[in-house]
């Protein structure tokens, strides 16, 4: 192996004439300390790919094939996010308009209202007191595999809301007509990575309903099951029962018909509310249904039933819509929230409507439109897009690929643009937030210290019945001990998952964590004796 360059930075009391200057005698040990990692029992035979650099001057601190290309997974989202900043600006809001195709008399709208999407990642959904989208570090997107995810404390109506109560309060109390959605902003488009599979102009609480399932005050008693949001558009069959403390919740949500589903399964008691979502399939008519809904909260009498479909050949031709007379407009938060979300979560319905949003701002509609602009964008960061590949915006298409010095390069030239603080601030925090809240421990020297974006992807291995992590991988930035901030890359990728784990979660957290311990040894970059002055070599870091 090509050994690394190496420009280390440890600070000593005395160093004395002709003495070896402190890069030379770390880079040895630093050297060993990688090693023990990448060999860590059960990873000896992943491909692995490390660039880390000064972030100032570019000086490589460590390297392992840099240039060759890796599944990137998640770490998609820094390219996709970093166009999107470019193209879209930090300040940049959705806005949401219903306009009235008809006349208004004594408050009766003898016509129909039209909500023209606009392509919000949340519409209203998702926002705190102040103003800023909420998140959970494991969010309800992927509840539909995973135990933990949980809700936000806010109302994922409260956009659909405002736009009722202004209608409302602007005179209409009637509509003779019908209630409709305009989503051609852009073509329909399938999501990568896991959580909803499907791209939509209109996105109301991330186009899912959440089923959630309160235990009883014991064993054998009915858990309590709700719907959020609550609406008539489904209808829901739950059985869920309560069982004993520390036995593994159990539940699952399947289709029966259209609209139509039943929840199955048991839930401990003294449980945190447990989680699983049901997938809308019609995001526009789900919408249709629940504005007439909030409309009829607000007192506004609706002829159209909620049930009905989303007449999309009732609509005006594409782009006259907002031609109409405005009645109501909802404002989004500026796309500096949006990105805090995407990127602490990593949020695949949103980061994969990025590049359909780019699309839509040169008025184009398709997802191979969005993705050469995107690519327009990254060059103009000084990406050499001809090193990387991708296939959509969150990282979970086959087309995914990128080497770690491409990504280093584009995070340095982040660095330089004066928005770079809201990108920085939009990643997760190594021990503290998002998808790196749990991958190191909490008494770790480097948690606060390490901002970056994560990545995981798995296959199913049929033939043999054991998975295989594709991808796990990390890139941002870290402040090392000794205040000095370096850029980094790392990817492990075809790691078929060792013997010892039953469950791929289980196997991939640990894959996290042994990021984590890479970071940590980055971080440390002052192993010195503070009372004897002389270097101090720290126990090689060998695995979880």
């Amino acid at each position: 192996m090509r050994r690394p360059d190496f420009g280390w930075l440890l600070i000593l009391g005395v160093i004395s004439a002709g003495a070896r200057p402190a890069s030379a005698q770390l880079k040895p040990e630093l050297d060993e300390r990688v090693h023990a990692i990448l060999k860590t029992p059960g990873y000896e035979t992943a491909h692995w790919g490390l660039l880390v650099v000064d972030s100032a001057s570019g000086e490589v601190v460590y390297q392992r094939r840099p240039d060759e290309l890796f599944k990137p997974a998640s770490v998609t989202k820094v390219y996709s996010c970093a166009a999107a900043l470019s193209e879209l600006g930090a300040d940049y809001r959705f806005k949401t308009p219903i306009v009235r195709r008809g006349e208004v008399s004594d408050g009766v709208l003898k016509g129909d209202l039209i909500l023209v999407a606009s392509g919000d990642l949340s519409l209203g959904g998702r926002t705190g007191p102040e103003g800023t989208l909420l998140f959970e570090d494991n969010d309800h997107t992927y509840a539909g595999g995973s135990a933990n995810g949980s809700l936000v404390a806010s109302n994922p109506l409260a956009g659909l809301d405002h736009l009722a109560r202004v209608i409302h309060d602007e005179g209409i109390k009637e509509v003779q007509g019908d209630v409709l959605i305009d989503d051609r902003l852009f073509d329909a488009a399938p999501s990568s990575g896991s959580g909803p599979s499907r791209v939509s102009p209109i996105v109301v609480n991330d186009n899912l309903v959440d089923v959630v399932a309160i235990p009883g005050a014991k064993p054998g008693d009915p858990a309590k099951v709700r719907i959020v949001p609550e609406t008539g558009f489904v209808q829901m069959d739950a059985q869920v029962s309560t069982v004993g403390e520390g036995v593994l919740p159990r539940m699952t949500v399947q289709e029966v018909g259209p609209r139509r589903f039943r929840v199955r399964g048991t839930v401990p008691v003294g449980h945190k509310p447990f989680v699983r979502v049901y997938e809308i399939d019609e995001p526009a008519a789900f919408a249709r249904a629940l504005l007439i809904e909030r409309l009829r909260e607000r007192g506004v009498k609706v002829s159209a039933s909620p049930l009905g479909p989303n007449d999309s050949l009732a609509l005006p031709p594409r782009g006259d819509s907002i031609k109409l007379p405005k009645v109501a407009e909802y404002v989004s938060p500026p796309f500096s929230e949006y990105l805090r979300v995407i990127l602490k979560v990593s949020l695949n319905l949103h980061a994969s409507t990025l590049p359909m949003l780019i699309a839509a701002k040169h008025n184009e509609r398709t997802l191979s439109a969005g993705l050469k602009r995107e690519a327009r964008a990254l060059e103009g960061l000084g990406v050499d897009v001809s090193t990387i590949s991708f296939g959509g915006g969150a990282g979970g298409s086959d087309a995914d690929l990128t080497t770690p010095r491409a990504t280093v390069n584009l995070l340095r030239a982040l660095a330089k643009r004066p928005d770079y603080p809201v990108f920085e601030a939009a990643l997760p925090v190594l021990g503290r937030d998002g998808t790196l809240s749990k991958a190191v421990a909490a008494d770790s020297p480097a948690r606060g210290h390490v901002k970056a974006k994560t990545g995981t992807y798995w296959i199913d291995n049929l033939l043999t019945g054991r998975s295989i992590i594709t991808s796990k991988a990390l890139a941002g930035t870290i402040e090392t001990a000794s205040g000095r901030k370096l850029t980094f890359a790392f990817f492990l990728n075809n790691l078929p998952v060792p013997a010892k784990f039953e469950r791929i979660g289980d196997a991939t957290a640990d894959a996290g964590r042994l990021l984590g311990k890479l970071s940590e040894v980055f971080y440390d970059d002052v192993p010195h004796d503070a009372k004897a002055g002389k270097p101090q070599v720290p126990a090689p870091l060998s695995g979880p």
